[in-house]
C-alpha cells in the first residue's frame, strides 16, 4: 500500500516537472519573437500573448519586450508620406513610392519556407484576402508567383485571386497551368474576351493566352480540344476556329511541333496517308514533291479528304512562299498541283449533316485556280517596274480572288524590302506600290498586312538614296496610307502616326502632311474613338498653324470647331492649344 502511493507521488511530481519544461521552452518560444522589432504589429501578437501568459509569462516582461523592441517603422513612413503630401506631392504620387518601394522589398527578401508557414494552422489569413482586392498587389502576387513556382502559398493564392473573379489577369502566370480549375476558368475568360472584341484581343492579349496555352503538351491538348468542340457550333465557331490557328501559329513560332494535335482533331486517320503527308511538311516547315503529289491525288479523287485538313493557316504559307517568293522555282510538273490544293484549300465549302459529309461545293475552284496560275506566272517571270505595266489590268483582275491577292501581297512585300529598291525604282509611286493600293481596295482583309509593309518601309532609313529623296519616299508611303484611310482602315492607320509624334520619330512636316491629306477626304460626323487621336494633332500649333486661316473656314479649325461642339464632356477636346511634347 506505501508502496504504492510513493509510486503515485513520484508519477505526478513528474507530469508536474515536465509541465514546468514545457512552459519553460513555450516562454522561450514567445519570448523570442516578442523581442523582435516592432512585433506588436504583427497579425499574430495576441496569439503569441495568450500562449506566454498561460505558460506563465509576466506582464511587466512582455511591456518591457514590445516597447523595447518598438521601432515605429510603419508609423515613421506614414508621417513622411503626409510630410510629403504636406509639402505638395500628390497623394497618389506618395501611395505610389510607398507602394513600390514595399514591393521591391519583399521580391528581394521574399523567403518560400516562410511564405507556406503562413497556412500551419490551417487557415487563409485576413489580411491576404484584403491584399487580393487591391491591383498593386495581385500584380506583385504574379511577380512573384512566376518566380517561385513551387511556392504553395503563392499558388493557393492565385487560386484564390481567381475565385474572386480576376482570372481574366492571370493569363500571364504560369503557375496557373498547374491548377486545372484555374486554368479552365482563366480559358474560359480569355475566350469570351476574344469573342467579345476579337481585333483588340488579337493585338494585345492572344500573346499571354499562347504563352499559357502553350505552357505543356497537356495545356495545348486540353485547349484545342475545348476549341474544336466549340468551333463546331453554328453560332461563333469560325471565330473559335481563328483562334484556335492562332494558337497553333503561336505554338509554331515558340518552336513547338504541334502537328500531331492538329491532324487528330481533324480526323486525320481517316485519311492516313493524306495526313502523313500533311503533318510531314507542317512538321519541316518545308514543302517537298513528294507529298504534294500524295496531297493532289487525295484532293483531285471523287471522295476527297475534308478540306479542313489542308486548311491550315501555317500550310497554306508554306505554299504561297514556295509559288510566290522570288528566286524560288518550281518543277513545271508539280506546279499545277501546288495551284490546285491551294485553290480547294481557299475556295471549297462543304456540307455536313451529323457528322457525315453531304455535298462538296466546287463553283469557283476552276476561276480561283486560272487566276492564281496568271498571277504566280506573272510574279515569276517580273520583278521590275517597266516590266509590269503591261500586265497591271491582268493583276488587277487577279486581285479579285482573295488567294491570288495575298500571293502577289507576298510577291511585293520581298520586292519592295530590298535595300537597293527604291534605287533603281525613282518614279514618284513605283508600280509595286500601285498594286498594293489596289490589293487594299479589293481584299480588306489584307489592310492590315499592307499597313505593316508600309510601317516597315517608312522606318527604314534609306541611306542608299539622299536625304531630300528620302522626305519625298516618306510622303510617298504616307500617301499610301491615306489611301488606306480612305479605304476603311482608319484607327491603325492615325494611331500609329499619332505615336510617330508623339515618339518623336520622324519630321513635324511628315505629320503635317499626313493631317493635311487626310483633313482633305474626311467630312462629319466622326466618330469618338476617331476624334481623340486626331484632335492633339490638329490642335497643336507647331504642325497646323501653317493650315488655318484667320476666318477660320479651313479644315483644320472646322473639325476642331466640330470636336468642340461634339465632344464638351471629354478633358481632351479642351480649346487650349497644345503645342510640341
Amino acid at each position: 500500500m506505501d508502496y504504492d502511493e510513493n509510486l503515485s507521488d513520484e508519477e505526478a511530481e513528474f507530469e508536474e516537472h515536465r509541465d514546468d519544461h514545457d512552459d519553460e521552452i513555450t516562454r522561450q518560444e514567445c519570448t523570442h519573437k516578442l523581442s523582435m522589432p516592432d512585433y506588436i504589429m504583427e497579425p499574430s501578437v495576441f496569439a503569441t500573448l495568450q500562449r506566454y501568459f498561460e505558460a506563465g509569462g509576466l506582464p511587466e516582461q512582455v511591456v518591457d519586450m514590445l516597447s523595447n523592441n518598438y521601432m515605429a517603422m510603419a508609423q515613421t513612413a506614414n508621417l513622411l508620406a503626409e510630410w510629403l503630401i504636406l509639402a505638395g506631392t500628390d497623394i497618389r504620387t506618395v501611395q505610389e513610392l510607398v507602394e513600390n518601394h514595399l514591393k521591391d522589398m519583399i521580391l528581394k527578401h521574399f523567403d518560400t519556407k516562410k511564405a507556406d508557414a503562413i497556412f500551419a494552422d490551417g487557415e487563409t489569413p485576413g489580411w491576404l484576402q484584403e491584399m487580393i482586392e487591391f491591383p498593386t498587389w495581385r500584380m506583385l502576387f504574379y511577380k512573384l508567383a512566376e518566380e517561385y513556382p513551387d511556392c504553395l502559398m503563392l499558388n493557393f493564392t492565385v487560386k484564390l485571386i481567381s475565385d474572386a473573379g480576376y482570372q481574366g489577369e492571370i493569363t500571364s502566370v504560369s503557375t496557373a497551368c498547374h491548377q486545372l480549375e484555374v486554368f479552365s476558368r482563366v480559358l474560359k475568360t480569355s475566350i469570351s474576351s476574344y469573342l467579345n472584341d476579337t481585333d483588340s484581343f488579337l493585338k494585345h492579349n492572344i500573346s499571354d493566352l499562347a504563352k499559357m496555352v502553350c505552357h505543356g503538351e497537356h495545356t495545348y491538348l486540353y485547349s484545342q480540344i475545348l476549341l474544336y468542340t466549340l468551333s463546331q457550333e453554328s453560332k461563333g465557331g469560325a471565330k473559335i476556329k481563328r483562334l484556335s490557328q492562332e494558337l497553333q501559329i503561336h505554338a509554331k513560332e515558340r518552336g513547338l511541333d504541334v502537328t500531331a494535335v492538329t491532324c487528330s482533331l481533324i480526323g486525320g486517320s481517316k485519311h492516313a496517308r493524306a495526313c502523313q503527308a500533311t503533318a510531314a511538311m507542317l512538321s519541316k516547315s518545308s514543302i517537298n514533291p513528294a507529298d504534294v503529289t500524295i496531297l493532289y491525288t487525295a484532293y483531285s479523287s471523287p471522295d476527297p479528304p475534308p478540306v479542313e485538313m489542308i486548311r491550315n493557316p501555317c500550310l497554306l504559307n508554306l505554299f504561297i512562299d514556295g509559288l510566290f517568293t522570288p528566286g524560288l522555282k518550281i518543277n513545271p510538273e508539280h506546279k499545277e498541283k501546288y495551284l490546285h490544293i491551294l485553290a480547294y484549300a481557299t475556295t471549297i465549302s462543304e456540307t455536313y449533316k451529323r457528322g457525315v459529309r453531304k455535298s462538296v461545293n466546287k463553283d469557283d475552284l476552276s476561276s480561283t485556280r486560272k487566276f492564281l496560275k496568271k498571277a504566280q506566272e506573272i510574279c515569276s517571270e517580273n520583278t521590275g517596274g517597266q516590266e509590269l505595266i503591261a500586265d497591271i489590268p491582268t493583276l488587277f483582275e487577279c486581285l479579285q480572288y482573295p488567294v491570288a491577292a495575298k500571293g502577289i501581297l507576298t510577291w511585293i512585300k520581298h520586292i519592295v524590302s530590298d535595300t537597293k529598291y527604291f534605287v533603281h525604282n525613282t518614279d514618284h509611286t513605283p508600280v509595286h506600290l500601285i498594286l498594293l493600293d489596289e490589293v487594299s481596295t479589293c481584299q480588306s482583309l489584307l489592310q492590315e498586312q499592307a499597313q505593316q509593309l508600309l510601317v516597315k518601309l517608312f522606318e527604314s532609313s534609306h541611306e542608299e538614296v539622299d536625304v531630300l529623296v528620302q522626305l519625298d519616299l516618306k510622303k510617298m508611303l504616307l500617301d499610301r496610307m491615306v489611301h488606306l484611310v480612305s479605304k476603311g482602315y482608319v484607327l491603325p492607320v492615325c494611331s500609329y502616326v499619332k505615336s510617330c509624334f508623339e515618339n518623336q520619330g520622324c519630321d513635324i512636316s511628315l505629320i503635317r502632311y499626313f493631317l493635311t491629306e487626310v483633313l482633305d477626304i474626311i467630312e462629319p460626323p466622326y466618330s469618338k474613338e476617331f476624334a481623340k487621336i486626331m484632335y492633339p494633332l490638329i490642335n497643336n500649333e507647331d504642325i497646323t498653324a501653317s493650315l488655318r486661316t484667320d476666318d477660320g473656314a479651313d479644315d483644320a479649325s472646322n473639325f476642331l470647331s466640330y470636336c468642340d461642339e461634339n465632344f464638351k464632356g471629354d478633358a481632351i477636346f479642351s480649346k487650349q492649344t497644345n503645342t510640341s511634347l
